[in-house]
């Protein structure tokens, strides 16, 4: 019966050691905290985006990792797309904008 406690504790203590390592953040991947984050800024980029009205007919897509924001889709003009990364860097929490859109 001792001999198995004392296996049972090291498969504890090992798959207790797995959780915890597999939970730690990397440079690939998001933390649980970090992807809410990201969903927040996106969801205001988005709102910002709508409530500009210069920007109503446009087609833009917000992505966010990490705080990095990536605007794409269509926009009517170069004015329009320099418009929605000003807007999107208003938004607090953005740490930077990729514009990937393009005039259509």
């Amino acid at each position: 019966m001792n001999q198995f406690s004392k296996y049972l504790s090291a498969l504890f203590l090992s798959l207790t050691l797995l959780t915890a390592v597999g939970c730690a953040s990397t440079s690939k991947s998001e933390s649980t905290g970090e992807y809410v984050d990201d969903a927040m800024i996106t969801s205001k980029v988005k709102a910002a985006i709508l409530g500009e009205s210069t920007l109503k007919s446009a087609e833009i897509n917000v992505e966010t990792y990490k705080g990095v924001v990536q605007l794409s889709g269509f926009v009517s003009s170069q004015a329009a797309a320099s418009k929605a990364v000003e807007v999107a860097r208003t938004v607090k929490g953005v740490s930077s904008v990729k514009n990937d859109m393009r005039i259509k």
